[in-house]
């Protein structure tokens, strides 16, 4: 089997990839360890930053998203028994989406299909070969057969557990990590939504998520030990800790519903670098990883193929390597942003066990001055809709 780019990994970053490429007439074959099933109804976060939402309009598979996505103009932070609304669209002339992960993927599948695309799902046994040539090539098995795909290129999409990171020369290799303290506890309910938009509350006790999947289903976290289980935490101390963290003194009220869904989130800050090697590219959770405060991670995988797919087609029109060859040093002026936005609002908003007095203290004020100050308010929107 011949291909121009094979991609390993059909999360978003693969899939709108091998839908950026078709647009451009360059052809792709992507491979899937899971089944479609699978990858389309694995509910995950899904804040779309504006950049992320005109891509996908501009690339045609944006029409389900603007017309069942929630279209955020703000967000709420709580804390002190006190709500205030941070207001992006006021602030930075943008909006954010809220709009599942595998919603997208589920429109990205679509897409392909319709136009013909090549998508192995529920392979096994993915090995890659002579990347450091010109000539690099995938093996794999599906179905019982076992089959090799020649490319000039392999894009490794198959995030942080894949086989592509691996893959990569360690010579020259730097990774950069940082392991939280903490998770979250996330919980799928049947409910209306709580609130318009997004909250973020910090409370002694630690901080609390109030999100949304869809006009009927609401997700939610709280603040736990990493190491914490679903067992320990009945539906009844589920509602009683989201009630403590996020309600305050103006009467309202988070609207409970049947939780049919738990589950812990671990907390980490990951970089790997370089993104590519030879004709090896990675890019989404294959190469970093952002703790979801900043809801961050999606949007770094489509900002990371969309400068690969620019690449690629300089590369097949022009014949010329300079924009895959600056890749890395595209990607990571981004993720780098990235990391440190998503550090901060971690670390502004979670309880550590060990923080002194003081520092609650600073933590509380550095609050105060972000909800008070037009300039640091300002900041906080521009990175979290993704205006750069």
């Amino acid at each position: 089997m011949r291909t121009q780019v094979a991609i390993i990994g059909a999360g978003p970053a693969g899939l709108l990839l091998s839908h950026l490429l078709h647009l451009q007439g360059i052809e792709s074959v992507v491979l899937e360890t899971r089944s479609r099933e699978e990858i389309e109804s694995t509910i995950r976060a899904g804040v779309l930053e504006q950049g992320t939402m005109d891509i996908l309009t501009d690339s045609g598979v944006g029409a389900r998203m603007r017309a069942e996505g929630a279209l955020h103009h703000g967000f709420e932070l709580a804390f002190n028994g006190q709500r205030h609304r941070i207001d992006l669209h006021e602030l930075t002339g943008k909006a954010i989406t809220v709009y599942a992960q595998h919603e997208v993927i589920k429109d990205l599948v679509a897409a392909r299909a319709a136009a013909g695309g090549q998508m192995f799902f529920g392979v096994r046994h993915v090995g890659l070969h002579d990347t450091g040539t010109e000539h690099p090539s995938v093996t794999f098995v599906h179905q019982g057969a076992a089959f090799r795909i020649d490319a000039d290129f392999i894009a490794g999409c198959d995030g942080f557990h894949g086989v592509s990171r691996p893959a990569m020369p360690q010579a020259g290799r730097n990774d950069y990590e940082r392991i939280y303290p903490f998770g979250w506890f996330g919980i799928l309910v049947e409910a209306p939504p709580s609130a318009p938009e997004l909250i973020y509350a910090r409370h002694e006790r630690g901080f609390a998520l109030v999100s949304t999947r869809s006009p009927t289903v609401q997700r939610m976290y709280f603040q736990c030990d990493p190491k914490d289980t679903v067992d320990n935490w009945s539906d009844d101390r589920i509602w009683a800790e989201m009630h403590a963290r996020t309600e305050g003194a103006d009467g309202w009220r988070l609207t409970e519903g049947k939780i049919f869904q738990k589950n812990v989130v671990g907390m980490r800050s990951f970089v790997s670098t370089p993104m590519q090697a030879g004709r090896l590219f990675l890019a989404g959770d294959a190469a970093h990883i952002v703790p979801p405060t900043g809801a961050k991670g999606m949007n770094l995988a489509v900002s990371d193929v969309n400068f690969l797919a620019q690449g690629l087609e300089q590369f097949y029109r022009q014949g010329r390597s300079d924009r895959l060859e600056r890749y890395t040093d595209d990607a990571l002026k981004r993720v780098w942003r990235a990391e440190y936005f998503s550090w901060w609002m971690t670390s502004m908003l979670h309880t550590f066990a060990d923080a002194s007095p003081f520092q609650r203290e600073v933590q509380r004020a550095e609050l105060e001055n972000v909800v008070a100050s037009r300039a640091l308010a300002t900041a906080l929107a521009e990175n979290y809709v993704g205006a750069f």
